[in-house]
């Protein structure tokens, strides 16, 4: 019995290490991705086909991933172009205006503000899922959820921290009135926000169409290699017509 338990701590040690790997790679992504996206598309490139390539890019990694995997011959058993349409069509038009208005967004904001206002998607994902799954969140889920959102308050300055203003100088009023020009909220906060509940709607749309029990493969549900590939040309297809 001993030597079961043991065994059992030993894996749950190694998952716990795993995911704490995950977990930097991500955070590594998340803070260099803005600071990346900003330095080498600027306003002048072609979004459309910035967003073409990265879905190529996406495409061939899956394919990749779904070969190595072994689970290739089983993920396509019962595929076909209707079944694609059907679940694929509407998440890939959604992830096409997402990926869009979200360079918008790279390239008129600075990565902080950026990076706070996109974590936004959890509070749109959260109402998507409770509209679309039915799936109800946690009072310390909901209170997460709350921070997150005065978080965003906070950094676009709707709400102050600062409880001593007492700077009334002309340099520091013109600042402040920088940071909400117009361009600022119709390029960098409208666009970021937007993207981030149509990332929320998109997202409860694909997990519900990878949970269905009418997706493609023997063992029921939809491969997610494979549903990230339909989406990949579902969205170049969009994106080529617009």
């Amino acid at each position: 019995m001993s030597a079961s338990s043991s065994s059992g701590n030993n894996t749950r040690q190694q998952l716990s290490a795993r995911a704490l790997f995950y977990m930097c790679l991500l955070a590594f992504q998340f803070g260099m991705q803005p600071v990346l996206t900003k330095m080498y598309t600027p306003s002048s490139v072609c979004r459309s086909s910035v967003i073409i390539s990265q879905e190529v890019c996406k495409f061939f990694i899956c394919l990749f991933m779904l070969v190595i995997s072994g689970s290739l011959g089983d993920a396509v058993t019962g595929w076909t172009i209707s079944s694609w349409i059907g679940v694929a069509a509407v998440p890939a038009a959604l992830y096409s205006v997402q990926n869009y208005v979200t360079l918008i967004a790279y390239q008129n904001l600075d990565p902080l503000t950026f990076n706070v206002l996109n974590q936004t998607k959890t509070l749109s994902a959260a109402l998507c899922c409770y509209l679309i799954i039915g799936r109800r969140q946690s009072r310390m889920q909901v209170l997460a959820l709350l921070l997150l959102f005065a978080s965003a308050l906070v950094i676009e300055k709707i709400v102050s921290l600062d409880f001593h203003d007492d700077d009334t100088s002309p340099s520091s009023s013109s600042s402040s009135q920088l940071q909400y020009t117009t361009r600022h909220v119709t390029h960098g906060v409208a666009p970021v926000l937007l993207a981030s509940f149509i990332s929320g709607l998109a997202g409860a749309l694909s997990q519900k169409n990878l949970q269905s029990a009418s997706g493609c493969g023997t063992s029921g549900g939809r491969n997610s290699y494979l549903f990230s590939m339909e989406l990949c040309v579902a969205s170049v297809i969009c994106l080529s017509l617009s």
